[in-house]
């Protein structure tokens, strides 16, 4: 049977200073590998923290940065998710989480769904990602990343299940208010992250922001769920390091037993979307 102890990294953010972030990252990450943590997972956009109007000139990383390479480095013996602003060869900024494992980046996703609405106005800021791109963990773990807005696009939840993967990391930075209109930021996250691990057999590591920044007050709850859609572990509204010990058996035997990744048909799907646009001519509101 293969396991794999994870962890997240529910911390604090300094705004605007990647530098102190950085550190941040080191020494959470030095703890965690002492306990025996194989992949441990830090919030969206965790070295810059995440701001309304970020200066991306001064605060953006290239994948070949210094910065990032320290991430790589310390990531030995260990896998590590972390947040950043990246600039692409063309200049453009995107909101991404990369992945390092022994002195390596392995993968960047960039976020796909920018909300502009309430609080939030990233579609202004940032040039959107068109890729969900699996990575390979070893022993049998395959993993994809959503960033925070891309898990409240339904499609995007089940197109990862698609894949072929068999965890889901989740960085987010929800703050208190940050929707409008009287949402309920902690209990919808609390029914979304149950929904798509149940329906997908899929284990979630779901790492949040916490503390107060200006006009933001980030509610922490970072979690790990299982593949049954329950809760293993749950940060405070503190920062935090929780952990959990996932079995990839468990994760076969949920997606047996509730066959939706098996019995999803594509064809249909795209059958039915077809139609609705050739009914409407666009589906955009």
């Amino acid at each position: 049977m293969s396991s794999l102890k994870v962890a997240v990294a529910q911390i604090r953010c300094a705004p605007a200073d990647v530098q102190a972030n950085l550190a941040t990252h080191l020494s959470v990450i030095a703890e965690a590998r002492d306990t025996g943590v194989e992949l441990l997972l830090f919030p969206e956009l965790s070295l810059t923290d995440y701001l309304a109007s970020p200066d991306c000139g001064t605060l953006a990383l290239d994948q070949g940065s210094q910065e990032l390479l320290s991430l790589a480095e310390a990531a030995r013996g260990i896998t590590i998710s972390a947040g950043f602003i990246e600039r692409d060869r063309d200049g453009r900024f995107y909101n991404a989480q990369g992945l390092f494992h022994d002195g390596r980046l392995l993968a960047v996703h960039r976020k796909l769904n920018l909300p502009g609405y309430g609080a939030l106005r990233e579609d202004r800021v940032y040039a959107r990602g068109s890729a969900i791109a699996p990575a390979e963990l070893g022993r049998g773990w395959r993993a994809a990343t959503l960033i925070c807005a891309d898990a409240w696009n339904p499609a995007l939840p089940w197109l990862a299940a698609l894949s072929g993967i068999n965890l889901l990391l989740l960085p987010a930075a929800s703050a208190l208010g940050a929707v409008g209109n009287g949402f309920d930021n902690p209990r919808g996250w609390e029914v979304n992250l149950a929904y798509t691990a149940l329906t997908y057999g899929l284990p979630t590591l779901f790492a949040n922001h916490c503390g107060r920044r200006a006009d933001a007050t980030f509610w922490g709850g970072s979690r790990i769920l299982d593949a049954s859609g329950r809760e293993v572990a749950r940060a405070g509204t503190m920062p935090e390091l929780i952990a959990a010990t996932l079995e990839l058996a468990d994760g076969e035997a949920a997606q047996r037993r509730l066959p939706t990744v098996r019995d999803s048909d594509p064809a249909l799907v795209g059958a039915l979307l077809a139609g609705l646009i050739a009914k409407d001519g666009n589906l955009a509101p």
